[in-house]
């Protein structure tokens, strides 16, 4: 879903980045500092406020890739820690938002599981030589809701927020289910030339 809005992406952050000519990976930390500023403000119960955070750290996550491409300052360290940074925030928030009590335990620990069992499928499929970027629930689109359930949550009722959440889960274990067979397909398809190679 997101490789689809690329070009329309690039047309934004590409002016952007051309201004922004610093190493990328300071972009990437300072995302995560964000990441970890939104999850304090949902245990002091600032929702919104937290809300608005994940935005700005979201918008860095996505701007660091910008500039890194933009400037040819793109490096396997570079991709390295953003991946990093990227589990330890989709974490971070989650856990800021059973701190508030927000959401319970068990909720919090589904939506972490989910993120990053998608995440690791991508890494393995990938270590495999397959592609795996597929799936309704990609990072961007789990973030995008949840901001949507965090602003809900704030402004109408806290209960949203939860059912919310619940629903980004569903749809996280589904991604999952789309990855798992996409990435079967895939290797069936590589199996199936070998053994013609073979024969």
């Amino acid at each position: 879903m997101l490789e689809n809005l690329r070009p329309y992406l690039n047309k934004i952050l590409n002016p952007i980045a051309k201004k922004i000519d610093v190493n990328p990976n300071y972009i990437t930390i300072l995302s995560i500092i964000i990441a970890i500023l939104a999850a304090l403000l949902f245990y002091f119960h600032q929702l919104i406020l937290g809300g608005i955070f994940i935005l700005i750290s979201g918008s860095l996550d996505v701007l660091d890739g910008a500039v890194a491409r933009y400037h040819n300052k793109s490096s396997k360290f570079g991709a390295f820690l953003d991946s990093t940074t990227d589990r330890f925030s989709d974490a971070i928030i989650i856990i800021g938002l059973i701190s508030g009590g927000y959401i319970d335990w068990f909720i919090g620990i589904l939506a972490i599981h989910s993120a990053y069992t998608i995440s690791y499928i991508r890494s393995k499929a990938e270590s495999m030589n397959i592609e795996c970027k597929i799936g309704i629930a990609e990072r961007a689109v789990r973030l995008v809701i949840l901001i949507i359930a965090v602003l809900i949550g704030g402004i109408v009722d806290t209960i949203w927020l939860k059912w919310i959440v619940i629903l980004l889960i569903v749809l996280s274990y589904f991604t999952v289910i789309q990855r798992m067979v996409y990435t079967w397909n895939k290797l069936k398809s590589k199996d199936s030339s070998i053994n013609n190679a073979n024969k």
